[in-house]
């Protein structure tokens, strides 16, 4: 088995540059792809991989992704990530979080993504933990 940090720095160099089928080829034909937050985006297959990607880079021109950390244990690769640009429609890209990915044959057969926009203007802790608490209103 190789080591499975070099197919994220394969991907990571694809995305960079802009190249989708750099990218694709470092996903199974029958990956499958989770959002556990999100259920309803789940998918399989390295088409949609090829799909989602194009709309992101034709609409990005200067996406970036930053691998900040990254661990691996046999065939899984945990990393967290860091992705930037600026959107069609002017809006800047920021988008920080955790993937978690299986590998296989030196490409990628799974992940577990846990990615999403980061919010400048949220609320603080305090809040936050009255809100998972349930005592918002005391």
């Amino acid at each position: 088995m190789g080591d499975p940090r070099a197919v994220i720095d394969r991907l990571t160099a694809a995305q960079n540059a802009h190249d989708v089928e750099g990218m694709v080829a470092c996903f199974h034909d029958d990956y499958r792809s989770e959002q556990p937050r999100f259920p309803a985006r789940t998918f399989e297959g390295s088409d949609q991989v090829r799909a989602n990607w194009s709309a992101l880079l034709d609409a990005i021109p200067d996406f970036e992704g930053e691998v900040l950390r990254l661990v691996a244990e046999g065939d899984v690769v945990c990393f967290e990530v860091h992705w930037t640009g600026t959107k069609a429609d002017g809006t800047r890209l920021d988008e920080r979080g955790a993937i978690v990915m299986g590998v296989r044959e030196e490409r990628i057969a799974w992940g577990r993504f846990y990615v999403d926009a980061v919010e400048h203007e949220s609320a603080g802790i305090d809040a936050v933990v009255r809100r998972m608490a349930g005592t918002e209103d005391r």
